[in-house]
C-alpha cells in the first residue's frame, strides 16, 4: 500500500510538472513582403534563391524559412567550417594566429591544378600565418588555404573532413556532410541553409575576431619570401563593396560563394537600430534570367545591363530592407495583468484565486500583420486544492498564430490561500457517502444483516420444531 501511494505521488508530481512547465514554442516564420497591391493585399518579395533562412543573431529566432532544410551544395561556404576548426584550435587568439606559420607541399595543390578553383596565390612551401589563412578563405575562398589547413590540423585531407563533420554534429547541423575543406567539389558535400546559419551564428557569437575578418573589404597578407610585398586580397562579398551598386551600408560580412555546381550562395549579417539579422541563401542562379535580360536591354545602365547579376546579394538586400522597415519588437503579454481566476477547493480565505502571467512575452513582429490575429488560448487546471502559495502555476496561456504556438506562458496565483481543515473534513465526510467504498460497506452490512436474519429465522424455526416434538 505504501509503495502504491508513493507511485501515485510520483505520477501526480510528474503530471503537475508537465502541466506547469512552459511548452517550447514552435518556430513561426513570416513571408517577407514589399508593400500592397491595388487590392490592398500584401505583395511577397520575389526571391531568386531556392533556399533561404533568416534569423535574429543573438537569439536564433527564425524569421524567414524557405526550403531551409533542403540538402544543397553550400559551395565555398564550406570553408566557414574550416575557419571554425582553426578558431577552435587557437581559441580565437589573434596574436597566436598571427605568430603561427604554416605551409604545405604539393599535396595541398595537386587536386586543384587547372581546375579554376579560387586561390590567394599561396605557393607550395610558402609559410603564411593562420591569420592570413583565415583572411584568404573568408575574402576570396582560397581553396589552397583550406587544404593547407587540413594537412596541418589532421593527418590527411580526408581525416580533416572527419573533424569537420564531428564539429557539424556538435553544432547540431543534422543535414550536413562535408567531403572537402574547401567546397570546390560538390560530391557528398552538402548542407542546408538552416545548418549553415547555425554555423554562422556559432562563429559570430563565439569569436569577435571572425566578425572583424568577415567585415574586411580588403586586406594585404603579410610579406613572405615568395611575396615580399605581400598579397592584396579583396572581399568578393559585394554587400561590402563600396564601388558597386550592390553595396549595403548596414552589412557586416560574412562570406559569398559563386560556383557552377552550387550557384551563388551567400551568408551575411547586418545590423540597424539595435537589430541584427543573419541570412543564408543557397543556389541562386548565376546566369541572368530571361526577364532580367530584357530589363538590361531596356536599361543598360542598371545592374541588369551587366553580364552577370548577383542575385544572392539582391535577395539579402531585399530581406534586410523588409526586416529593418517592418519588424518591430511587440509586446504580447503584460506580466502585471490579471488574466482569469481558478476555483480552489478547501480554501480558508477564498474559494478562488486570480491568475496572472509568470512573465511577459515580446517578439519581433511585422507591422503589416494585425496582432489581433494572434489567438490567446487560456487553460486553467482542474481540481486545484488548497493550500496555494503566491506564484504557484495553476494554468497557462498559449499564443497561437496560423496554428503554430508562438509561446506558452505559465499563469500563476496572485495570492496565497491556506487550507480550511473544517471544510476539508466536511468534504471528506460528505464525499465518503458518495464513494464506492461506502456503497460496498453498506452492501456488506446489508448482506451480514440478511444472513444473520435468515440464520436467526432458521434457528427459531428449528427451536419451535423441537418444542412441538416434545409435546407430542
Amino acid at each position: 500500500m505504501k509503495l502504491l501511494k508513493r507511485l501515485c505521488l510520483i505520477l501526480t508530481a510528474a503530471v503537475m510538472f508537465a502541466l506547469s512547465a512552459p511548452l517550447s514554442a514552435a518556430a513561426v516564420t513570416f513571408v517577407p513582403t514589399n508593400g500592397k497591391d491595388e487590392n490592398k493585399n500584401l505583395v511577397p518579395i520575389y526571391l531568386y534563391s531556392p533556399s533561404v533562412y533568416m534569423v535574429e543573431v543573438e537569439t536564433g529566432e527564425p524569421l524567414v524559412d524557405i526550403n531551409s532544410e533542403e540538402k544543397l551544395s553550400p559551395g565555398y561556404l564550406t570553408q566557414l567550417m574550416t575557419c571554425a576548426i582553426i578558431l577552435d584550435e587557437f581559441n580565437g587568439n589573434e596574436k597566436k594566429l598571427k605568430e603561427t606559420k604554416v605551409s604545405s607541399g604539393s599535396e595541398a595543390y595537386d587536386e586543384l591544378y587547372d581546375t579554376g578553383a579560387p586561390t590567394a596565390d599561396i605557393r607550395p612551401g610558402e609559410e603564411v600565418s593562420y591569420y592570413d589563412i583565415l583572411v584568404s578563405m573568408i575574402l576570396c575562398s582560397s581553396c589552397e588555404a583550406a587544404n593547407i589547413t587540413a594537412l596541418n590540423l589532421a593527418d590527411s585531407l580526408f581525416d580533416f573532413t572527419l573533424r569537420m563533420n564531428d564539429k557539424a554534429k556538435e553544432l547540431g547541423m543534422e543535414n550536413t556532410n562535408f567531403s572537402s575543406a574547401h567546397g570546390f567539389y560538390i560530391t557528398q558535400n552538402y548542407s542546408t541553409a538552416k545548418d549553415m546559419a547555425r554555423l554562422c551564428r556559432y562563429l559570430v557569437n563565439t569569436y569577435p575576431l571572425f566578425r572583424k575578418l568577415c567585415s574586411l573589404q580588403s586586406q594585404q597578407l603579410e610579406a613572405t619570401d615568395i611575396h615580399p610585398e605581400g598579397t592584396n586580397l579583396y572581399n568578393d562579398n559585394f554587400l561590402l563593396n563600396t564601388y558597386t551598386d550592390y553595396y549595403y551600408q548596414f552589412a557586416d560580412g560574412i562570406k559569398s560563394s559563386t560556383q557552377s555546381g552550387s550557384g551563388r550562395c551567400l551568408a551575411s549579417i547586418a545590423s540597424y537600430d539595435g537589430n541584427e539579422y543573419l541570412i543564408v541563401t543557397l543556389n541562386a542562379p548565376i546566369e541572368k534570367t530571361p526577364s532580367d535580360v530584357n530589363k538590361g536591354i531596356q536599361d543598360p545602365d542598371s545592374i541588369y545591363g551587366d553580364d552577370y547579376v548577383y542575385y544572392s546579394v539582391l535577395d539579402h538586400r531585399a530581406l534586410y530592407g523588409w526586416a529593418f522597415n517592418s519588424l518591430v519588437l511587440t509586446d504580447f503579454i503584460n506580466p502585471n495583468s490579471e488574466i482569469t481566476d481558478v476555483k480552489v477547493e478547501f480554501g480558508a480565505e477564498a474559494d478562488y484565486v486570480n491568475l496572472k502571467p509568470k512573465k511577459g512575452y515580446s517578439m519581433l513582429w511585422p507591422v503589416d500583420i494585425d496582432i489581433n490575429q494572434v489567438e490567446k488560448k487560456i487553460t486553467v487546471y482542474d481540481n486545484v486544492i488548497a493550500p496555494i502559495e503566491k506564484g504557484d502555476a495553476l494554468g497557462k496561456m498559449e499564443l497561437i498564430y496560423n496554428g503554430e504556438v508562438l509561446a506558452s506562458i505559465d499563469l500563476i496565483s496572485t495570492s496565497t490561500v491556506t487550507r480550511s481543515q473544517s471544510a476539508s473534513r466536511l468534504k471528506i465526510a460528505s464525499s465518503f457517502y458518495r464513494s464506492s467504498e461506502f456503497r460496498w460497506a453498506m452492501f456488506i452490512i446489508i448482506m451480514i444483516f440478511a444472513v444473520y436474519s435468515i440464520s436467526y429465522f432458521i434457528y427459531l424455526q428449528l427451536k419451535y420444531m423441537k418444542l412441538d416434538n416434545k409435546d407430542e
